[in-house]
């Protein structure tokens, strides 16, 4: 049997309540850090129509290959910064960033693994 040169991915992606909300917040956050520097344009544009997706009354989301990407690198970045950041901190600190570390690694490992 011949492989076929196409690769078929999914990008439809059904997110509960919490999941949408913790990426809609995640996402105007990349949007405000990076609004104010033109190179990062692209990414800004990617992150609104994210936002925009996200904030629609679908129940399931249907992303492009590059929003999802863009998306699961973002998310991946972040959970190692936090892991950083949180076992460099002080109780509370750790405490605040483990709670915000287990719902980013729960996003990338539900939904964007690679």
């Amino acid at each position: 049997m011949a492989k076929s040169a196409f690769n078929f991915n999914n990008y439809n992606f059904t997110f509960d309540k919490n999941e949408k909300k913790i990426l809609s917040t995640f996402c105007k956050q990349a949007i405000k850090q990076m609004e104010t520097d033109k190179k990062y344009a692209q990414e800004v544009a990617i992150f609104t129509s994210i936002l925009q997706k996200l904030e629609s009354n679908e129940s399931e989301i249907k992303f492009t290959k590059n929003e999802k990407t863009r998306l699961g690198f973002q998310l991946r970045e972040n959970t190692k910064q936090l892991k950083i950041r949180m076992d460099k901190a002080n109780f509370f600190m750790r405490w605040f960033y483990k709670s915000i570390y287990i719902q980013y690694s729960n996003l990338v490992s539900n939904y964007f693994k690679d």
